[in-house]
């Protein structure tokens, strides 16, 4: 009899034990993004008020890394329950087997914009590549379009681009090369190769949005290829930089759930805050990104307008994400033995 209420009472515990270990893992969530301003933003604008109001503790992490994610889900050992990828990546990472499936009870998607929406993953915010340049190394000689990138002459001093072989830099250099917005894809790499060879010597890589900042507003950089909101922030700090919206590249980020994630349910509540009307206008107003929430537009600040990809519709690129999903691995290949000749 001893021995068996001692069963009963480490039985007890044990239990005990398990249910507060479930009801802190449901309370709490791991949130991934890039870091910077993007995610101080992401911060203020979701992060807050979700926990405010749901009393489920996001904790921050990061930066995002797609093989630390796929190597997460392979092992079965997933830390992350919501991740901030670039759309291309969200597309393949689902074909692949890596995300979970969303819950459309939860988060409403019928009011997102349907370019930033897929069964696996949902809009964080959209943004446009356009063409940043120091005005104090450049001075009245504003550049007018991506052309001027491969004009060092005009337009001296280093370029800015992004490093990533992902959509962006191989688009703006076959539009500097004279193809038609409409007749990018498939991309013509061998085009595009030959006319950023034209100026690779002058080329200063960045791979995430601080640095990027750092190369436009020191002036080690000219000019160059740069996220809307990036350029917005500095702008907003005083810095001598200006931007040039023609032909601007329209591409986006998406939340997505690692396949296993611990804490998905409190993920997909996460995401349905995050991509909410209000949620979207939020970070919108302090990013200048455009949401996702087509009922967020007339939340936002009136003076936002300007800086925001919305008001350039009319002479922008949506990069197509469904093609970079399908061939950016090879891409990629190519891409990485380029940089190194």
């Amino acid at each position: 009899m001893l021995f068996s209420k001692r069963a009963s009472a480490v039985l007890a515990a044990s239990l005990l034990t398990l249910t507060c270990q479930a009801a802190l893992a449901a309370d709490s969530l791991n949130f991934v993004s890039w870091g910077g301003t993007t995610q101080d933003a992401q911060k203020q604008a979701w992060a807050e008020p979700f926990s405010a109001s749901s009393k489920i503790r996001v904790v921050q992490d990061g930066p995002t890394d797609y093989g630390k994610l796929k190597a997460m889900v392979e092992s079965g050992n997933v830390q992350w329950d919501v991740v901030d990828v670039e759309a291309d990546f969200a597309l393949r990472a689902a074909s692949e087997g890596l995300l979970e499936p969303l819950d459309f009870t939860t988060i409403k998607r019928d009011r997102l914009d349907p370019r930033f929406v897929s069964d696996h993953g949902v809009g964080s915010f959209f943004f446009s590549f356009v063409l940043g340049y120091n005005e104090g190394k450049l001075g009245a000689n504003k550049p007018q379009d991506w052309t001027a990138l491969f004009d060092t002459k005009t337009y001296p001093g280093k370029r800015a681009l992004y490093k990533w072989p992902s959509p962006g830099v191989l688009e703006l250099a076959l539009l500097a090369d004279g193809v038609a917005a409409d007749k990018l894809y498939p991309l013509d790499l061998d085009r595009a190769f030959k006319k950023l060879d034209t100026i690779k010597k002058d080329i200063v890589w960045w791979g995430g949005g601080a640095q990027s900042q750092q190369l436009l507003a020191s002036g080690e950089a000219s000019l160059g290829q740069f996220w809307n909101g990036r350029v917005y922030a500095l702008q907003q700090d005083g810095a001598p930089v200006g931007v040039s919206w023609k032909q601007n590249l329209v591409m986006a980020d998406f939340l997505v759930i690692p396949k296993g994630a611990k804490n998905k349910d409190a993920a997909m509540k996460f995401l349905a805050n995050a991509s909410g009307a209000q949620g979207q206008a939020d970070f919108a107003n302090l990013t200048a990104y455009a949401p996702v929430n087509l009922d967020s537009i007339s939340l936002l600040k009136p003076e936002l307008a300007p800086n925001l990809p919305t008001a350039y519709a009319q002479d922008q690129v949506t990069l197509d994400f469904a093609y970079w999903a399908k061939n950016g691995p090879a891409i990629a290949t190519r891409w990485n033995e380029w940089l190194v000749k």
